[in-house]
Parts: C-alpha cells; sequence; structure tokens
C-alpha cells in the first residue's frame, strides 16, 4: 500500500539528482508536496507507536474473547487512537504547492498564502530539542508574514526530521526558499 505522505519525490532524494537550474524539481505544483523525507526519529516513534497499538488490539480481542464488549470496544477505540496517532505524526512537517505554504503540527494546521509572505530565510537561534521544551542553539528556517503576525519557526536542524542530518536540512530549507522566490514573484 503506497503511503505517499511518508516520502517524498524521487527528485529530493538525493542532493545530485537535480540541478540548481531548476529549482522546483517537481511536475506538479498545484498538489501539496513534503519537498523531504521524515527523519529516522519521526519514522521511529511512529513505528513504536504502531507495535504499541498492535499490543492493544491484541488486548481488545482477548477482552472480546473473555466476554467483555464494553471493555473491548474501550481498548479498541484506545487503539485507534494510538494508529490515529502514529499517522498524524507521520504528516507533521512543511508542506509547499503553487497554493501556499502549509506548516502542519500535531494538532494544528497553518496555511500561509505565497502573497502573504514576504520572506523565506534560514536564522541561528535557539531551537526546541526534538520539540521538547529544552532549547539549544541551532538553525531555523523562517517564514515572514505580511501584517507582522509571526509564524512558528517551519523547519529546524534539531527537529525529528532533521537531527544529525545537516545536509538534509540544508537540502530541504533552500528548496522551501525556492518555492517562496518562485511564487512569492507571480
Amino acid at each position: 500500500m503506497p503511503l505517499p505522505f511518508l516520502t517524498a519525490d524521487r527528485a529530493v532524494d538525493a542532493p545530485g539528482e537535480y540541478s540548481d537550474d531548476v529549482a522546483l524539481p517537481f511536475d506538479d505544483h498545484d498538489r501539496w508536496r513534503r519537498p523531504y523525507r521524515p527523519g529516522p526519529w519521526r519514522v521511529g516513534a511512529a513505528a513504536v507507536l504502531l507495535l504499541l497499538a498492535s499490543f492493544v488490539l491484541l488486548a481488545a480481542v482477548i477482552i472480546a474473547a473473555a466476554g467483555a464488549p464494553a471493555g473491548a470496544f474501550a481498548v479498541l477505540c484506545v487503539a485507534l487512537l494510538v494508529i490515529a496517532s502514529a499517522l498524524r505524526l507521520l504528516r507533521v512537517g512543511v508542506w509547499v504547492s503553487r497554493a501556499g505554504l502549509r506548516r502542519v503540527a500535531f494538532f494544528t494546521t497553518t496555511t500561509v498564502a505565497w502573497s502573504r509572505v514576504t520572506r523565506v530565510h534560514t536564522v541561528q537561534q535557539p531551537v526546541r530539542w526534538l520539540g521538547l521544551p529544552r532549547t539549544v542553539q541551532g538553525q531555523a528556517l523562517l517564514a515572514d508574514r505580511q501584517g507582522g503576525e509571526p509564524l512558528a519557526p517551519l523547519l529546524t536542524d534539531r527537529n525529528a526530521d532533521f537531527l544529525g542530518r545537516d545536509e538534509a536540512f540544508d537540502r530541504a530549507a533552500d528548496l522551501v526558499e525556492a518555492w517562496g522566490d518562485e511564487y512569492r514573484r507571480s
């Protein structure tokens, strides 16, 4: 079963597969896409959640076989909640299209049209380590909106997608900046 939200297009998989004269290496610019692959920390956390869900589903079957349908239903609902959490965790990240920029967090999604974005740039600043309250010095990709409304950092080099993958962060930040440069002009 293909999971399109889990992989980026082949054009951004390897750094040497696209040239600098093709800033936006995708054919369909109207489709929302993540210009990078989810990192090993994010995929690992989702895998652990799915493993936990399998044990909870097994517990639901055992409870149902023991003759407690209400308890089995409650445990089944917990398993479905864990599965939905794992899938949402895989969708977290930055998505781009011709329409704009979308920052997907675990509980919220923010979409900004390119016409409302004034600048997309990388800065050195304190960033959250793996989304935890602890901050460390790192790089963040920021998008400035018209009207001065602050937008949370789009990407950081210390989040679950790029921890220990500096080259992948640089490539993803460059691609998001290229999308911004292309569609803020039009």
